[in-house]
């Protein structure tokens, strides 16, 4: 099953390598701006960019770090971030299951990683890894889209998501997240959440071209219950959707 999830995420990237190279949403300059504030890179740290996708983050922290590994499941999506950042001379691409990551214990000074989780089957291994790979005091920056903590608001996410994209494994509530970090020698520095708002016509479309399917997600916000068309602020114009909202959890952490 973990593997089938895998080939399918490399799949649908694959297709998709250029619309996550220029989405709105993983671009976003004020939320890759605050990567930076928050994680207060250093000059000499050497830093590891989980499921790197278009390789934002790593363009971020580029000009203040040492060296970037830029890792991702998908070899055709690294393929073309790196044509992409092929200015950048201290980012390095790495071609890697953030579930079973091929490098030594202890190497990296800080490691990021931004909506991407959601895709990952085991996401305790992939803690796991983050932790393995960290130097102690080493920092952690994870964000990513979350469920909600009511279950029958967390069911209507998760079914959206997995319906428009069959890449999707599961966005976890808060609570779980912070079940697994503790697990795993982390400390939470400082974190926040926000609702992140999506344009349905671009988010559909960035994982899926077919039309009927489209029109399927569409129709099950179309006829969501009035909580969850609250929670996720639905909008609609003569019974097309136009927007929603998500939640974005982003935690910085410490390896102890």
């Amino acid at each position: 099953m973990s593997e089938d999830i895998k080939k399918k995420v490399q799949d649908i990237f694959s297709k998709n390598k250029e619309a996550y190279v220029s989405s709105k949403t993983h671009s976003n300059r004020a939320d890759l701006d605050q990567i930076t504030k928050s994680l207060k890179p250093q000059t000499n740290w050497v830093v590891l960019d989980i499921a790197t996708g278009g390789g934002h983050v790593a363009k971020q922290l580029s000009p203040s770090v040492s060296t970037v590994f830029a890792s991702d499941i998908t070899k055709d999506m690294l393929e073309n971030t790196a044509h992409h950042l092929s200015h950048l001379k201290n980012v390095y691409y790495v071609i890697a299951d953030a579930e079973n990551l091929p490098f030594l214990n202890e190497i990296f000074d800080a490691v990021t990683c931004r909506i991407a989780p959601h895709h990952f089957p085991e996401p305790e291994k992939f803690v796991e890894e983050v932790s393995r790979v960290l130097k102690p005091q080493g920092k952690f920056l994870l964000i990513d889209n979350t469920a909600p903590e009511d279950d029958e608001l967390d069911f209507f996410y998760n079914t959206f998501e997995k319906k428009r994209d069959p890449s999707h494994c599961r966005a976890l509530k808060v609570s779980e997240w912070k079940e697994i970090l503790m697990e795993n020698q982390m400390t939470s520095i400082k974190e926040s959440i926000r609702q992140k708002p999506m344009t349905f016509p671009d988010w559909v479309a960035r994982t899926m071209d077919d039309k009927t399917i489209q029109q399927e997600v569409e129709q099950y916000f179309l006829q969501a219950t009035e909580d969850a068309k609250r929670y996720f602020s639905i909008k609609q114009t003569n019974g097309y959707m136009e927007s929603f909202a998500i939640d974005e959890w982003m935690i910085l952490l410490e390896k102890v």
